[in-house]
């Protein structure tokens, strides 16, 4: 009777064990199944917040670097997340998601035309809970110019993707969310691959579009210049997708250089590259919290036809 009714705790320990499988990220889509987790082992150490486990996340810089995680007051939680290079004052990335129901009609809000609706009513404040030990203390964009052409504050988490709420689009405005840009990569080529961005939403219930994109910061090869010798001018930008269609994943990059020269009318099939290709141009592990069997797979190659690019 002792025997069996050891055999009878071992099972009901075994099946303990096999049912209290899988990872935190299931509702995020991680891939793996309750009885099956997949490995991972380059995902991010959760710090000061948990965010940097949600998918649209690379893996985190560390050091002086910072997490800012923007949220808004309603049912979507988190609008959008940064990471700030408190050293060059620097936004490195803002990461989002995109699915169904992050469409609105709220409008573009414009700090300038309402007034007294914000405590800081400039049109691009920095994010006030941003130390300004970390910060400019001046917006160096304004009046900005490098070889006879102006620079825009280039939203990176665009206020078009961020119309649901007033709130949400507000906080696009912050001067955390902007990287220098020419005028003509703007307004033309950035604009072009943002629509696109926003055509790949997906409309089905629990299907999801995580992004990842700035400009490059990291290396001195990849600065075009230095507004008054402080704020950096990325020589380059890029846009990280995964995407997650009932269960299943796929990836593609933009990267294109901050030209002073309109190339909107250009296919953005000649900008497209893999997410490994991204990876080796930016030492960037995007995507770092899918299980890396997946991963692996979605990022070493992508195909321009099933993404709709011609």
């Amino acid at each position: 009777m002792k025997e069996l009714r050891f055999l009878l705790y071992i099972l009901f320990m075994a099946l303990t064990v096999v049912s209290c499988g899988g990872g935190d990220d299931d509702d995020e889509g991680s891939g793996g199944t309750p009885d099956t987790p997949s490995a991972n082992v380059n995902k991010n150490t959760v710090t000061t917040t948990n965010a940097v486990t949600r998918l649209e996340f690379p893996r985190v810089k560390g050091g002086r670097n910072r997490i800012l995680v923007y949220r808004t007051g309603d049912k979507y939680g988190i609008n959008y997340c940064v990471e700030w290079d408190a050293d060059k004052k620097s936004q490195r990335w803002s990461c989002y998601q995109m699915y169904q129901g992050w469409s609105g009609n709220a409008g573009r809000y414009d700090p300038q035309t309402n007034p007294g609706n914000h405590p800081n009513e400039r049109q691009y404040p920095y994010d006030p809970n941003l130390p300004a030990s970390e910060r400019w203390e001046e917006d160096y964009f304004y009046g900005s110019y490098f070889n006879g052409a102006r620079f825009d504050h280039g939203h990176i988490c665009p206020s078009a993707d961020r119309q649901y709420s007033k709130e949400a689009n507000y906080q696009t405005f912050y001067m955390t969310n902007m990287q220098p840009q020419y005028n003509k990569f703007n307004a033309k080529l950035w604009a072009e691959m943002e629509a696109r961005v926003r055509k790949w939403t997906p409309t089905a219930k629990g299907d999801t579009l995580f992004v990842c994109k700035g400009g490059t910061i990291d290396s001195e090869e990849n600065i075009l210049t230095r507004i008054q010798g402080k704020l950096i001018v990325p020589k380059y930008f890029y846009m990280a997708l995964l995407l997650k269609i009932k269960g299943q994943y796929r990836a593609i990059a933009f990267w294109a250089e901050n030209e002073n020269r309109d190339r909107g009318n250009e296919s953005l099939r000649q900008f497209a590259i893999s997410i490994d290709e991204l990876e080796r141009r930016t030492d960037i592990d995007f995507f770092c919290n899918l299980p890396d069997d997946i991963e692996n797979r979605v990022e070493s190659s992508y195909n321009t036809s099933v993404w709709g690019l011609k």
